[in-house]
């Protein structure tokens, strides 16, 4: 085409002046005024004069007029760059940059373009930053071009290639240039090179640029290469997406295991159906919210420091209730548990009134410190710090406890007390005591896990609610106070979870998971790992 070979020939001479430290000569104020002038195909043209020039302005001009915000004061006709400014626009000067004063809409002409020429722009500011000194603008440039590839950007694209120094930056520049040769008329042999690189790239972004070329292709070679490698890279991202469901799933047993930990400690040593269970994860919540609402009133420089703090704090209240829970209720029913699930569950819907008439029935927000935003990349796999924290603080939690009860006396307590409370008494052990302090340590787990479970879900008084049923999933189905039956448990009902939702949904998995459950207590009554005992008597 006439006009991309004209493109072509200007980022030539572009390049050319990066090259040799040469300066295009452009009348930048004729170049703006094209934006503003003739229809939508008059703009085309100027908006690839003015890409072409080089000229540190264009692409900020670019920007604006993509964006919306590039219009023509009526009064003067001197062309500016608004930004919304309380009922105003903040004005700069579109040439030159300076502050041009304020202005309502009223008072300008917006300069309009379409969908079709917001992708030209985007193609063209791509190409205008492919030589920024900021790493991260390079990159930008280099993923904009792969996702709409300008033929007219390629001898840049050679150009920064040869400049760049940064090896993923430069591939990322050679995946952008594979593209680009694919959306151009350039010969067959170059076509199946790019194809190579696109296939080796392996991601979405690939796949789209491989399905477009085999759709368009006149050649039936290049064609058959284009289908071979989308099929491939399908394959891949297959493998990947099965890897992320992993990771999912691993990341929904992490929570399950916070939350039913503390259950594994009650139900399993106890024998104790604890309704209210899930209100201790609320409880651990709330400690956290008002924690952080402390801080942010009185010390807002701890904020990062917020969740630290709540840890203990968590642990401490809901450990507490426990307490008072066993020395006030639980004790007056051991060996009827159809009396204490009613009591327990009666306790539940106490706890959650309480907690609605103090705080409120609406969410309340908590906030993630600094050091749980973000996310990083494992190949195709996406990693939220969020998340990662929260599974490595679970294997703590579950480790820390693995080491109170194999080397404390207190673990050596509750687990003469688990496995034969009769001969535990008379060896002069004080079980009533054991038993508080178990509900105690069972339900101040359940505070901690209320504390990582604040950063995911929402903090309300029902919070507990959506994790009672599964925490008692996880334990039966991992064998009856046995711990590392809860770890293992957790772990495979949150792959199963997540593998089972893309099919299923997430409520029909649930209760799929369920059925499963149902039919494999059936054959193995006392779960995955059988514990002896006194819960199992």
């Amino acid at each position: 085409m006439p006009f991309l070979r004209l493109l072509a020939r200007l980022l030539l001479v572009l390049a050319s002046a990066f090259l040799f430290g040469t300066a295009l000569a452009a009348d930048l104020p004729a170049l703006v005024t094209g934006l503003t002038t003739g229809g939508f195909g008059e703009r085309e043209t100027a908006i690839g004069a003015l890409a072409a020039s080089g000229e540190a302005r264009a692409a900020p001009v670019l920007e604006a007029l993509a964006a919306g915000q590039l219009y023509v004061r009526k009064s003067d006709k001197v062309i500016v760059i608004g930004k919304p400014d309380g009922n105003q626009l903040a004005l700069s000067d579109a040439i030159t940059g300076k502050p041009a004063g304020t202005a309502t809409e009223a008072e300008l002409d917006r300069v309009r373009v379409n969908n079709r020429l917001r992708g030209i722009i985007e193609a063209a500011v791509g190409s205008l930053t492919l030589m920024s000194p900021d790493a991260r603008v390079r990159r930008g440039a280099a993923d904009s071009l792969l996702k709409r590839p300008d033929p007219a950007a390629l001898n840049a694209l050679d150009v920064a290639i040869a400049a760049e120094k940064d090896p993923r930056i430069k591939a990322a520049f050679s995946e952008a240039r594979a593209a680009v040769v694919l959306a151009s008329d350039a010969p067959k042999p170059q076509k199946l090179d790019a194809i190579g690189v696109l296939r080796d790239r392996g991601d979405r972004d690939a796949l789209s640029v491989l399905q477009g070329a085999a759709n368009s292709a006149g050649d039936a070679e290049v064609k058959a290469a284009a289908n071979a490698a989308a099929a491939a890279v399908r394959q891949t991202l297959a493998a990947w997406e099965a890897a992320q469901n992993v990771w999912y799933g691993i990341s929904l047993g992490s929570v399950l295991l916070l939350a039913a930990i503390g259950l594994a400690i009650t139900f399993g040593t106890m024998g104790v159906i604890n309704m209210a269970h899930g209100e201790m994860v609320m409880l651990g919540a709330y400690t956290t919210f008002v924690v952080q609402d402390i801080i942010r009133t009185s010390a807002p420089h701890l904020f990062d420091a917020s969740l630290v703090i709540a840890l203990p704090l968590a642990f401490l209240v809901a450990g507490a209730v426990g307490v008072a829970i066993e020395r006030g209720i639980i004790r007056f029913l051991y060996g009827r548990p159809l009396e204490t699930l009613l009591a327990t569950w009666g306790l539940s819907l106490v706890l959650q009134q309480a907690v609605r008439s103090i705080f409120g029935p609406s969410n309340r927000e908590v906030g993630a410190p600094s050091w749980m935003s973000g996310f990083f990349q494992v190949g195709q796999i996406t990693v939220t710090y969020g998340r990662l924290w929260i599974v490595v603080f679970a294997l703590v939690v579950f480790a820390t406890l693995i080491l109170l009860l194999r080397k404390t006396a207190l673990g050596l307590y509750m687990r003469a007390v688990t496995q034969n409370r009769p001969m535990a008494s008379a060896m002069g052990i004080r079980t009533p005591r054991v038993d508080a302090l178990t509900f105690g340590l069972g339900s101040g787990i359940a505070g901690l896990a209320g504390v990582a479970l604040s950063q995911i879900d929402n903090v309300s008084p029902n919070l507990g609610q959506g994790y009672i049923i599964d925490s008692f999933m996880v334990v039966v189905f991992g064998g009856v106070g046995n711990l590392f039956g809860t770890l293992v448990g957790a772990t495979a009902l949150g792959i199963v979870n997540k593998f089972l939702e893309p099919y299923a949904g997430a409520v029909l998995g649930k209760i799929l998971v369920l059925v499963f459950i149902i039919l494999f207590i059936q054959r193995r009554p006392r779960g995955l790992f059988a514990q002896k005992g006194r819960s199992v008597e």
